[in-house]
């Protein structure tokens, strides 16, 4: 009998990201890979999906999600973003941002045509992408400041190329796009009329008074631009899976087409739950972002004083730290010993490469609890490398 598998999928396996939390939970270390998010969600948050179990019907909602939550996204992108939204036709509330992106990528792109990624880049955007039938190409930028420039843009681009990615705060070097560097974006999307995909799912988790710069905001990317944004990481509710995406009315109802097909809905109770979170005051975003300074700040010593490198994170809750020092074949090979040995679990940096950049880097995740994470630090300072 035939082997009954999509050609599609050949080469592909479960990401790293995946495979180090399975390990770490084998043999009893402490999770600094996965973006799991363990602080935990607001009590408004809770309250609201509680309630909503209790009172509201359980049955499917709109494929592009509850009125009452679109129109507080879009109060909230007006406030926050600068962005001016109709909920009723440009925004889509999703599973997960991972959702509105593989619904952008089937909604607005056609097989054979091609993705631009940034490296390092988010190994599912990558595979998204490949199982949809799309090319993706990469422009690779250097650390540890990963400047993007247009000249570096156009030398990635492809006849077929018909999209960019900018994931700003950036999953996993917490790259912040200045303006500056989003208006390059912006000039080479017009030269080649392309599609910019956004990935912004970090946006309130920024550092040292960074503010972040939305590009549908920037020149006149709006109207070429599906701006993804999600609610996970900023009420750490990342097992809820409830993101959306913002376009313009023709794009957005391919979207939610797509949407429909894929998903009916996004979680009908949990869409009240978030409905709620938005009540909540501004200032309660501040504070998140000053209690996961502290937490960068500290994991940033310990990696320091463990011999490794740090490269600071400007936003996001991830840290990239140079270990090509360490004599190691691989950056996988450092991630199992760091585990086995040291009982920490991090990403290879060869999950967010195609080549070998990556092996020189792990990534470490940094939104853990006070207790869990000074743990963590004290293990990582007494690790004491031994490339086999």
């Amino acid at each position: 009998m035939r082997e009954f598998l999509a050609r599609r999928l050949g080469g592909l396996v479960q990401s790293d990201i995946r495979r180090m939390t399975r390990e770490c939970d084998r043999v009893g270390g402490i999770n600094l890979g996965q973006g799991l998010g363990d602080l935990p969600p607001p009590e408004a948050v809770v309250a609201g999906a509680k309630r909503a179990l209790d009172e509201r019907p359980h049955s499917y909602t709109y494929p592009e999600g509850i009125p009452e939550l679109r129109e507080a996204i879009a109060a909230k992108l007006a406030r926050d973003n600068g962005i001016d939204a109709d909920p009723r036709d440009e925004i889509v509330v999703t599973v997960g941002s991972s959702g509105a992106f593989t619904c952008a990528l089937h909604a607005l792109l056609d097989p054979g045509d091609g993705l631009l990624l940034l490296e390092p880049y988010y190994g599912y955007h990558l595979n998204t992408a490949i199982v949809a039938g799309i090319e993706p190409r990469f422009a690779t930028l250097e650390p540890p400041d990963f400047a993007l420039t247009a000249d570096r843009l156009r030398a990635a681009l492809r006849p077929n190329t018909r999209a960019i990615v900018v994931c700003t705060p950036s999953n996993p070097s917490g790259k912040m796009f200045d303006r500056a560097e989003i208006e390059a974006v912006a000039d080479v999307a017009r030269e080649r009329d392309l599609l910019v995909i956004t990935d912004e799912i970090y946006e309130y988790i920024r550092y040292d008074g960074r503010d972040h710069v939305s590009p549908a905001t920037v020149a006149d990317l709006r109207e070429r631009t599906v701006t993804i944004m999600g609610l996970s990481k900023t009420f750490s509710i990342t097992g809820w899976r409830l993101g959306y995406a913002v376009a313009p009315p023709a794009m957005a109802r391919a979207i939610a087409l797509v949407h429909d097909l894929f998903y009916i809905c996004a979680p009908a109770p949990l869409q009240y739950g978030a409905l709620a979170g938005f009540a909540a005051p501004p200032e309660a975003l501040c504070d998140l972002a000053a209690t996961y300074q502290r937490k960068r700040d500290r994991l940033c010593a310990a990696l320091a004083d463990a011999g490794m490198r740090p490269i600071v994170p400007q936003g996001a809750y991830y840290v990239l730290a140079r270990i090509d020092h360490f004599g190691y074949e691989t950056a996988r090979a450092c991630a199992m010993d760091l585990l086995e040995r040291g009982g920490v679990a991090a990403v290879p940096g060869s999950a967010f490469y195609r080549g070998r950049e990556g092996d020189g880097l792990l990534r470490f995740c940094f939104a853990k609890r006070d207790d869990e994470l000074d743990e963590a630090c004290r293990r990582l300072r007494r690790f004491a490398p031994r490339p086999r």
